[in-house]
């Protein structure tokens, strides 16, 4: 499975839904002026990575017959 390009893509759009989410997190546990310029834009990104990260899981198993 870690020699399939589509798992290794799928696999770091997973992280980069991580990554975004954590950054979000810790604006908002920091407050201040990043949280009011960037809360919602961040959570909005995040929201589109994962839908393509959800894609890409189910395009994977739908294509490696898993279900």
């Amino acid at each position: 499975m870690l020699n399939d390009p589509l798992f290794i893509v799928a696999a770091i759009a997973s992280l980069g839904v991580l990554v975004i989410l954590m950054i979000g997190i810790a604006g908002f546990a920091k407050g201040g002026e990043f949280n009011r310029k960037h809360a919602n834009r961040l959570m909005r990104y995040r929201i589109y990575a994962q839908a393509g990260a959800v894609l890409l899981i189910l395009l994977f198993v739908f294509l490696r017959g898993g279900g």
